[in-house]
Parts: structure tokens; sequence; C-alpha cells
């Protein structure tokens, strides 16, 4: 039971809260540059990260230590 509650919860608070932001994108901005702008923001930031994880690995790895 407490399990069940905790899961819903969760979803709750992506539903309700979590995914709000994107809403709001999806159906108040009517100019399709501007939403595009705003995933690619996102794209940007989510390859910067992706690239800067690769690099410490690599460095983790050379060094020997994990």
């Amino acid at each position: 039971m407490i399990a069940n509650n905790i899961f819903r919860a969760i979803g709750d608070f992506f539903t309700n809260v979590g995914f709000k932001p994107m809403d709001w994108i999806r159906n108040d901005i009517s100019s399709w540059w501007t939403q595009n702008t705003i995933s690619w923001i996102f794209v940007i930031i989510s390859m910067v990260a992706f690239v800067y994880w690769m690099g410490q690995l690599k460095q983790f790895k050379q060094q020997g230590t994990e």
C-alpha cells in the first residue's frame, strides 16, 4: 500500500508540477520558432553535459581510479 502511494505521488508530482512548463510552451506560445528555440536550448545543454561526463570518465579511466 505504501509503495503504491509513493508511485502515485511521483506520478502526480510530474503530471501536475513537473510538466507544467511544457504545457505552457505547448498551449500559450504561438510561435513555432520560439518553441523550437526552447527545445534546442535543452538539447544543447544535454549535449554539453554528455561531453563533460564522457571527459570525466576518460580522465578517471586514464588515472586507473573508479
